[in-house]
């Protein structure tokens, strides 16, 4: 059969210290990831699953991988042996996971838990021992990940193999809604029905109890006409792994390095968990403003942009460019149903979540790439979406930097760079379009980042709107939401300039003094306080690489003149960032971006300008 590149995929990686990793089946950019999910314990159960757990409560259909908060875990099934069990213990020895497969073999009740799934369908086989005199399978559909709470739910049995029905939450996406549609391959009675939970009994023989599953996001009906994949469970787990074989051998690198192979293909397998298919095969999805629309394009969610435009979204335009045309529709019909493009979109959701315009650099990264036909439309969008009054922009537009006695949201360092960054991008779209004013208007705002940069300390600081800068000033110390910075200290937030790398170095005085201030980031030590964020870790010295603001400062080496060093500390974060084990990763992956950080930068191309296109080489 030759080389299989799922082979060397280790979905575990991640699973342990912060990662977040989803664990469980499912195919690339599906809108199904079935998989265990366990209690909600705290921050490092965001996906559901955490590898220092031993206890499942529910097989749930939707799972998010790498965030920092939880969410979805709906539509869950659990083979149980009475009908007041909850929960059921595992060993993870008894675990067997592959791109599009996990099992788990559960003691009691005694069955194997089999699980595959195709873009919109999970396909469950539970096997159960010869000790098994009676079939119980659990269907629970209050349960939620995080924040995810149910608002209301109802199923139906609508024969002896037919169960239905929807539920609808709130939490981090507001208004969520999800419709399934499940088959049985053998006749189910019910035997406990408790509002949002049922109990259903089926009689163990020599053959498996199957379980196929639709969803959607508008429909049961829409649910009941998802990938019907016949009841063949091999097979659906061989189409499944053909699917990811099919993406993961778009590239190949040669090394006698067993574990770097791993590494690096698990990570690419990691890059490709999201954005989510978010429409059913008639078309049909749930939009922004929650109303039901018919596209001609194939729609997406799970866009965390704040976190995926430094990496994992301009990997996206070089892997996955057939996709492109309709990650371009999803968003411009995001910015027409929310009134902008979108900032964190999930489940048809905005979220809000995070700082900034992430949406834009995306979109105008497209438009500079070729990607877009409609270049006016989206630049448009993205224009608007500037000239808004929220989120400190109001603030940003008087001063030409976000003062923090303007903004109660605090964290108006970040925002200031964020903007810039993003306003930098759109200068960029109105000149190939044409637009001198507007060229020069959003050009003269992306520089705003030198309005709160203190040329005596040389960091970058909080002011307020008449100019102060925030008193006492400590560059190690953060807390989170509640300071000048977003997930980071003044260390780490003095190189969030990628669109104007020259003209940061011209802050500090030429390329000696800049490099001297770089090199200090590696070996500086300080107390950051007992409230900074979780989110600050992978540090080397205050260079932080498990969160996604320091993503590009390795590479800020080679504008200087001094590419050498960058690429020591590269390998650097190879050896010591990320490893073939559960704690494998130095932060959240979230949603992509640390594992396209590893895959872009083994390739030995980055791409520090938010935009156009324009790699550095590592």
């Amino acid at each position: 059969m030759g080389q299989r590149y799922t082979q060397y995929v280790n979905p575990l990686i991640g699973t342990g210290g912060h990662g977040h990793v989803f664990l469980g089946a499912n195919v690339p950019f599906g809108y199904v990831q079935l998989g265990p999910t366990e209690p909600t314990r705290g921050w490092d159960w965001c996906s559901g699953y955490h590898a220092s757990d031993t206890i499942i409560v529910g097989f749930g259909h939707q799972h998010l991988s790498g965030t920092g908060i939880g969410e979805l875990g709906d539509v869950a099934f659990l083979p149980v042996s009475c009908c007041k069990q909850t929960e059921v213990k595992f060993a993870h020895e008894s675990e067997n996971v592959a791109p599009g497969y996990y099992s788990v073999k559960l003691k009691d009740p005694n069955v194997l838990v089999e699980l595959t799934a195709t873009q919109r369908a999970g396909f469950q086989r539970y096997t159960t021992g010869a000790d098994v005199r009676r079939g119980m399978v659990r269907l629970d559909l209050h349960q939620g990940i995080g924040w995810d709470k149910m608002s209301k739910a109802k199923y139906r049995q609508v024969d002896d193999r037919t169960v239905c029905g929807y539920r609808e939450s709130t939490g981090w996406a507001r208004h969520q809604y999800t419709f399934f549609y499940a088959e049985f391959n053998k006749p189910i009675k019910l035997k406990r029905d408790q509002d949002s939970i049922a109990v259903f009994t089926y009689e163990p023989d020599s053959t498996p109890l199957l379980i196929k599953t639709g969803l959607s996001a508008v429909s049961e009906d829409n649910a009941r006409h998802k990938e019907r994949p016949g009841w063949d469970f091999n097979a659906v787990v061989r189409q499944a792994d053909e699917a990811w074989e099919k993406q993961l051998s778009r590239v190949q690198i040669k090394t006698d390095d067993e574990d770097a192979r791993t590494i690096f293909y698990t990570a690419l397998y990691h890059t490709m968990t999201a954005p989510s298919v978010f429409c059913d095969v008639n078309g049909q999805y749930r939009g922004a403003d929650l109303q039901v629309h018919e596209g001609q394009f194939t729609n997406y969610t799970t866009f965390s942009l704040w976190d995926t435009y430094r990496a994992a979204m301009p990997l996206m335009t070089v892997l996955h460019p057939e996709k492109m045309a309709d990650i371009v529709q999803t968003m411009l019909h995001i910015a027409d149903e929310q009134g902008r493009p979108p900032v964190w979109h999930l489940w048809g959701n905005e979220t809000n979540c995070m700082i900034g315009n992430p949406g834009v650099p995306v979109l105008a990264d497209l438009v500079l790439k070729g990607f877009i036909a409609d270049k006016r439309g989206a630049y448009e969008a993205m224009k608007a979406s500037a000239m808004l009054d929220e989120r400190g922009m109001a603030s940003l537009k008087r001063n030409n930097y976000v003062a923090f006695d303007e903004d109660p949201e605090n964290e108006t360092v970040a925002k200031t760079l964020e903007y810039a960054l993003a306003d930098a991008c759109i200068a960029q779209v109105a000149k190939s379009l044409g637009e001198k004013k507007d060229y020069q208007y959003f050009l003269h705002r992306s520089q705003s980042y030198r309005n709160v940069f203190d040329k005596r300390v040389g960091f970058m600081r909080g002011r307020d709107s008449k100019g102060n800068w925030r008193e006492p000033f400590n560059p190690f110390h953060a807390v989170h939401r509640m300071d000048d910075y977003a997930e980071g200290n003044a260390w780490q937030y003095i190189w969030l300039v990628p669109h104007d790398v020259h003209g940061l170095i011209d802050c500090f005085g030429g390329e000696k003094p800049f490099v001297t201030k770089l090199d200090s980031l590696f070996f500086v030590t300080g107390d950051m306080g007992a409230e900074a964020s979780p989110d600050i870790s992978g540090l080397i010295g205050q260079y932080a690489h498990g969160n996604e603001p320091s993503h590009h400062v390795l590479y800020m080496y080679n504008y200087a003149g001094e590419p050498w060093k960058g690429q020591k500390l590269i390998r650097q974060v190879f050896d010591e960032m990320y490893k073939n084990a559960e704690d494998g990763l130095s932060g959240n992956e979230d949603v992509g971006q640390m594992s396209a950080w590893y895959v872009t930068s083994t390739l030995g191309l980055y791409q520090v300008e938010p935009a156009g296109g324009k790699y550095v080489f590592g």
